[in-house]
């Protein structure tokens, strides 16, 4: 035979890691799998690449994609044994993989149905088992489906039904196939996939030791803190002649921030008001248009200062034209060069009467080298679904830069921050104008107490209060957060306002 003829009828099986070019097959293969459960979304394809590669795996075949598994590693003794699979894996996003881990933890396998003669599975799995000892990982974890259970429910607990397939009375396709697999039945999870019916909810937690696990005395099992220090500028609004000066005082508190060794340095909302007090125009609509005209120069102006001094800043916010339309638009100035803004939502009476101020379009999270952060203007925190969709998306900290004329207004911005980090155990840190520029339309007066507000639980601050400045003064405030105390609370079994909610009853959901 001739090697072009053999090529011709070679048929073979490869197996390699996922790339970009696979999503949508990859996607088709789970509705082939799963007919009844949501399948991945290109976003959680993208961020399992981009985050652990090696740990997903397909195999291909004749230049199809007939099976996959997907992995991350975590320290399993950082979970709850009765963990969701939507908090194992972070919703499918797997932004919680832990590369100083001791377990891959198992997401998915899934073989073609029209190929589940060819032990395609098992390759997986040995692909699976590779890897873990390649990595030295002490364990592979699956919570893994009953899909067999629907049958035998009305007669015997998940418990009696897996013993039962342990003891080969009984054939389950998920659960037989990993015994085989050498994996060992730990425990029954309860509510682990709430659309798995099948499986009634139920998962069988299985274990497979790695017995060439060699455990390292330099391997960091966990993380003990991820302190962020947190600058607060509490800023005042007073009579000046130039931009200049405006950048004399901001380079200030920036440079404050850096002698303290923070993180973030935080200004308040509408912090460039100031400028008006120069610009000579006493027709507010007309007002914000100059001072839109100095967004170039702003951003500017803090995009050095968070390069030159080290810290990323929140610039508080500033009015910026665009399609003829003003928007009050927070700003984060990361200290690596890069620049994010997030446009304020909810727009008060008071904004849009005196201003002519538009809403924005949607919210983001952004990625620091300090964790996920989220930027809410002033009323925006008063929005509870804006909080919650935040903190679904991993955010740890809401900033809120806020400007307050009155006592009323200022606590509701206060009460609702810390409502809002008791509702999704994140830390909000809202920053506030104090002062007066008497000779400014509609920015005579300010009242602030700015403030970095915690859950409130024994891991953190007494009264949920890391820190608050004194009011109406002008002065910093410095809080140091623990990302790690926040990540071990969010797993501990008090008050768990996350894990808790009865999304039987209700449910959050965004348009686009």
């Amino acid at each position: 035979m001739t090697d072009g003829h053999k090529s011709q009828i070679e048929k073979r099986i490869i197996i390699r890691s996922i790339e970009r070019k696979d999503f949508e097959e990859i996607i088709k293969l789970q509705h082939a799998c799963f007919p009844n459960m949501k399948p991945w979304s290109l976003e959680q394809l993208e961020s399992h690449i981009r985050i652990f590669p090696e740990g997903q795996i397909c195999v291909e075949y004749d230049n199809q994609i007939i099976g996959s598994c997907s992995s991350l590693i975590v320290n399993f003794n950082d979970y709850f044994e009765q963990h969701t699979y939507a908090e194992i894996t972070d919703k499918g996003y797997i932004r919680n993989h832990n590369p100083n881990g001791e377990n891959l933890y198992g997401m998915e396998v899934m073989v073609h149905p029209e190929f589940r003669r060819m032990k395609i599975g098992r390759r997986l799995y040995e692909a699976r088992k590779g890897l873990a000892e390649k990595l030295n990982l002490k364990s592979i974890i699956v919570g893994g489906r009953i899909p067999g259970y629907h049958k035998y429910s009305d007669k015997m607990t998940p418990r009696e039904y897996a013993e039962e397939v342990l003891q080969q009375n009984i054939y389950d396709p998920v659960l037989t196939f990993q015994m085989m697999n050498g994996f060992t039945l730990k425990r029954i999870i309860i509510n682990y996939m709430p659309d798995d019916q099948e499986s009634m909810r139920y998962a069988a937690l299985l274990e497979w030791n790695n017995i060439e696990f060699k455990p390292a005395k330099s391997k960091l099992h966990y993380k003990v803190s991820f302190p962020v220090r947190i600058c607060v500028v509490q800023y005042m609004m007073k009579k000046i002649g130039s931009f200049e000066e405006f950048a004399t005082q901001c380079e200030h508190y920036v440079d404050v921030a850096s002698d303290y060794k923070s993180d973030f340095a935080v200004f308040p909302e509408n912090v460039t008001m100031q400028l008006l007090s120069f610009l000579e125009e006493r027709s507010p609509s007309l007002a914000v248009r100059k001072l839109a005209e100095f967004t170039p120069q702003y951003v500017e102006l803090f995009s050095d200062l968070a390069v030159k001094y080290n810290v990323n800043v929140i610039g508080g916010s500033h009015f910026v034209e665009r399609n003829k339309r003003i928007y009050n638009v927070a700003h984060l100035f990361r200290r690596d060069g890069t620049m994010a803004t997030q446009t304020k939502l909810h727009i008060s009476p008071n904004e849009q009467k005196w201003w002519g101020i538009n809403g924005g379009p949607n919210l983001d999270v952004f990625d620091t080298d300090c964790g996920k952060i989220a930027m809410m203007l002033s009323s925006d925190i008063e929005f509870p679904e804006l909080s919650r969709i935040a903190a679904q998306e991993g955010t740890q900290i809401i900033f809120v830069p806020f400007c307050t004329e009155d006592r009323q207004t200022f606590l509701r911005v206060k009460y609702c921050a810390q409502a809002r980090a008791i509702e999704n155990q994140v830390y909000v840190v809202t920053a506030g104008t104090v002062g007066n520029l008497t000779h400014v339309e509609n920015v005579d007066i300010q009242y602030a107490q700015s403030g970095v507000y915690t859950p409130s639980d024994f891991s953190f601050d007494r009264d949920g209060v890391a820190g608050e400045c004194s009011e109406n003064t002008e002065t910093v405030m410095m809080a140091e957060l623990d990302l790690e105390v926040l990540q071990r609370y969010k797993k501990t079994k008090d008050a768990l306002t996350i894990r808790d909610r009865r999304t039987d009853l209700y449910s959050l959901q965004i348009r686009s």
